[in-house]
């Protein structure tokens, strides 16, 4: 059980003792708890249990309670707290913009026990009239609920990307001698997944026949020559029957969006026996095609050769640009996340931590910025050549001004501009909030455009083209903020920026460490735009992007 489980535990204990009316010290107790354990740099599980009392932060009541899952896996008092709340009680928690205190309200004053009756409250405007609650609250519920419901069963590509090996080679294990392989949406590096599929050499009626014998996989139903599954693992499973002859055409075919896939059916040798894809591709005359390029049809045309040739790779990274630190929200110090980014090979990280008007994240202010600035001077020093640059991850404001006077502003080498507040915004303002952020000297990149979270917030509404004209005209370069929970700005975007040139960024936004590493996720999503490495500024070397800098300042004036 890692930290992170552990901290779950925790954490859904003290949501629950708040939504029951218990004792607030007892809840806030927990939650500190469980924020504690998070931020630990060792593994509880590996940690002798003597000593997990000794645990800064952690005391003798939390302590035997880690112990407890550590050695059963369960928490008495979680099992029988949850055992006296309604499941659609639990599950209101998944539902933004009401906290436990809410939900409490909800459930012991209005007598709603699930989430689908909460949003026929809030449609018979009964929400509104309840202390803590009011119209705009009612209207943000019932959007989010309907959200929620309309991704019920979808899962972020990150966490569905753990269950496909061991699957894989479980069904390998299940259907000896045959051919197995991944398609889908998942193979298509597609932000969010809403089942594994897997292409399986053996008729349709053995398949079932061989599954209807294996736990852990509950049978749905059985459309043609594709049979559906709900898993112990939580993400669905679709088996797609094929014979030996048509198995690389129906891996091909579901693994591509319905334009490409129908267009692969009309070349001559589609229904041909094929070693395997790439000898398809060589039969049609045409360049290999991976399937996260499998979406628009123009592709499969002589022209296209250039365009598939030069598109980003996973090696293609020179730098890490938007990180955090501990001097505002993140979990380690600069020059533990310098020491990290070196160990890959990396040549520059760029801090960006919160700035002041992000309370919440324990924003820097001016003072903490000077001091900030001399640390890292002083870094520099010991670990040339690799550099660190001084950059800050400035809020636009409500009023679309970035957060500090410009004499500040003038001190960074470069300044990271987004939306953290005021989200619940019409485009109109959205709009108007961004472009005048975007005309900032001193923006150098736009932070995750839409502030969406994949699969829990949407993005504010916002003209893209826009946007992305107003980027082109100032000089400002677009974020792909590669979090597997971002991926803002969207791949289907992106196309239109290169026609304007603009720079885009894969940046990680990384709050710890192994956070650098999700720049992978938004490799992912630019290759699907087939984003040159020459348009990405995190893949210029170190002496290219020090010049990007110093030419944009001169630019710009500043």
């Amino acid at each position: 059980m890692t930290n992170y489980q552990i901290a779950d535990s925790f954490s859904l204990l003290a949501k629950l003792l708040d939504i029951h009316g218990e004792n607030s010290f007892k809840s806030k107790s927990y939650a500190i708890t469980a924020f504690n354990i998070e931020k630990l740099p060792m593994q509880l599980s590996e940690t002798p249990r003597e000593k997990i009392a000794g645990i800064k932060g952690i005391g003798a009541s939390s302590a035997q309670k880690i112990t407890e899952l550590l050695d059963t896996g369960k928490l008495s008092a979680l099992e029988e707290i949850i055992s006296k709340t309604p499941p659609g009680v639990i599950e209101m928690l998944n539902i933004k913009g009401i906290g436990p205190k809410k939900i409490n309200s909800i459930w012991k004053e209005m007598e709603i026990e699930t989430v689908g009756e909460l949003l026929y409250a809030c449609k018979e405007n009964r929400l509104k009239f309840f202390k803590g609650f009011g119209e705009k609250t009612q209207q943000a519920v019932a959007d989010t609920i309907e959200f929620y419901q309309k991704n019920q069963g979808s899962h972020l590509y990150r966490n569905a990307e753990i269950l496909v090996a061991p699957t894989q080679s479980f069904l390998e294990k299940i259907f000896p001698g045959k051919r197995v392989a991944l398609t889908g949406n998942f193979l298509r590096q597609l932000e969010t997944i809403d089942d594994l599929q897997f292409v399986v050499e053996m008729p349709v009626d053995e398949v079932e026949k061989t599954l209807a014998e294996v736990d852990g996989f509950t049978f749905k139903k059985k459309q043609d020559n594709r049979l559906y599954y709900s898993t112990t693992a939580g993400v669905d499973l679709t088996l797609i029957a094929a014979t030996p002859s048509t198995f690389i055409s129906t891996v091909l075919h579901s693994s591509s969006s319905p334009e490409f896939a129908e267009a692969l059916q009309n070349l001559a040798c589609f229904h041909d026996d094929h070693a395997d894809d790439a000898a398809f591709f060589t039969a049609a005359n045409l360049p290999f095609i991976p399937a996260y390029l499998r979406e628009d049809a123009s592709l499969l045309t002589p022209g296209a050769n250039d365009l598939l040739a030069n598109h980003i790779q996973h090696g293609d990274i020179k730098g890490i640009i938007h990180s955090h630190s501990n001097w505002s929200d993140g979990n380690n110090t600069i020059e533990e996340m310098a020491k990290a980014a070196i160990s890959r090979g990396l040549e520059y990280l760029v801090v960006s931590d919160h700035s002041k008007s992000a309370f919440y994240a324990q924003g820097l202010n001016e003072e903490k910025i000077q001091a900030q600035h001399i640390y890292i001077d002083e870094l520099n020093e010991q670990f040339s050549p690799f550099r660190i640059f001084k950059s800050i991850e400035s809020d636009i404001l409500n009023d679309g001004s970035l957060d500090y006077a410009d004499d500040v502003l003038a001190t960074f080498d470069l300044v990271i501009a987004s939306v953290h507040s005021n989200l619940k915004m019409t485009e109109e303002k959205a709009m108007a909030r961004l472009l005048k952020a975007i005309e900032n000297p001193y923006t150098t990149i736009l932070g995750h455009m839409t502030g969406r979270l994949l699969l829990s917030r949407k993005g504010y509404p916002v003209d893209h083209k826009k946007i992305i004209d107003a980027c082109a005209a100032n000089h400002v370069v677009i974020e792909l903020n590669a979090h597997p929970n971002r991926l803002d700005m969207d791949w289907r975007e992106i196309r239109y920026a290169l026609d304007k040139n603009v720079l885009i960024s894969i940046d990680p936004d990384s709050h710890y460490t192994e956070g650098l590493d999700d720049t992978r996720y938004g490799i992912m999503v630019a290759q699907k735009a087939m984003l040159p490495k020459e348009k990405n500024l995190s893949s210029f070397s170190l002496a290219e992007f020090e010049t990007f800098i110093t030419e944009r300042k001169k630019m710009k004036g500043i």
